[in-house]
């Protein structure tokens, strides 16, 4: 498969640079298994699940990853925490007018030392003169995906987060969850189905555009997951609905390791099987970009195409802060 079967053209103004007013405000796409599309707003979707579902949702918290900075030297870099491996220690991407070797000595905050120590494939790990968590609460910037232009505002703080974010590790946010508040997870349980969490810590592999013509060179990065035998326990018996593409491959990485807990790459593309997840609840995806593949597999390209075409018709925002599409395979 080639990467340029999975593009389209987005009018600029329909990339969402801001959150609805409200969480729910925003609409929803039904995608029915048929191919049938009904508008709805997301405060409709409670009446879309039963007691068959069982909501997955992830509970991984955004970290506030982007530090700008300078070398010793000088020169300006931005400093973008992928991973905290200790708890001094961290994967980063470096921004900066060249590559960087070890030994290198960058200056964020308030005059935090991070010295390059090596590099792992595109990453930099790097060793910061203070505790990573501390550094980054004080110094660190929303990580707003690139095609958002204005910097981080006093709101994104919040709305860049789940209500139910509980888990930190990510560096970007799980954004098929962020139309949800508290009143609505209500009244999905009022409505008998089971809502069950999962963990997965999005990375920065996430913003990287895939840089291959075949889809099947590309690499995925590796993201770290953590499911509960509480959770595996609440999804038998029901109809399982991601919310996300970050759920979902943490659940389809599960039923193919056997494993509840580790890191995953798992790449989906159309031919993939699916064995857990029936129902999907996401949100409009990039052009040319793993996620859209992704919602391919579980969809059928055309209908997904279709569906796409039919919300660039209908005015519907995309991408992290847009609206929300659910699936049905």
């Amino acid at each position: 498969m080639l990467v340029s079967e999975f593009d389209y053209e987005l009018p600029a103004a329909l990339i969402a640079q801001h959150p609805a007013p409200q969480r729910t405000a925003s609409r929803l796409l039904h995608l029915q298994a048929d191919g049938a599309i009904e508008d709805l707003a997301f405060a409709d979707f409670p009446r879309l699940v039963d007691a068959r579902d069982a909501l997955v949702l992830n509970d991984t918290r955004v970290l506030k990853a982007r530090l700008p900075g300078r070398k010793r030297s000088g020169g300006r870099i931005e400093l973008f925490v992928e991973r905290i491996l200790g708890s001094r220690e961290a994967l980063a991407l470096i921004r900066a007018s060249r590559a960087l070797k070890p030994g290198a000595e960058l200056i964020v905050g308030a005059g935090v030392e991070v010295k390059v120590e090596g590099r792992a494939e595109d990453l930099y790990q790097v060793r910061f003169s203070q505790d990573v968590d501390s550094v980054l609460e004080r110094f660190g910037e929303v990580p707003l995906p690139p095609y958002i232009a204005h910097k981080p505002e006093a709101d994104d703080a919040e709305r860049y987060q789940t209500v139910y974010a509980s888990v930190p590790g990510a560096v970007a946010a799980p954004t098929a969850g962020l139309h949800f508040d508290e009143a609505i997870l209500r009244a999905i349980e009022a409505r008998g189905a089971r809502i069950a969490r999962i963990t997965l810590h999005v990375g920065a592999g996430t913003f990287q555009p895939v840089r291959v013509e075949e889809v099947e060179a590309h690499h995925m990065h590796k993201e770290r997951y953590r499911i509960s035998p509480e959770t595996m326990a609440a999804l038998k018996g029901r109809r399982v609905l991601a919310v996300g593409t970050t759920s979902l491959r943490a659940l389809e990485s599960a039923a193919r390791s056997g494993e509840l807990e580790g890191e995953t790459d798992l790449f989906i593309t159309p031919g993939f099987e699916f064995k857990v997840v029936k129902r999907l609840l996401t949100n409009f995806h990039l052009p040319r970009s793993t996620l859209l593949m992704l919602v391919c597999a579980f969809a059928g390209k055309e209908r997904i195409f279709e569906a796409y075409h039919h919300a660039i018709r209908s005015g519907y925002r995309f991408f992290s802060y847009g609206d929300a599409m659910l699936i049905e395979a």
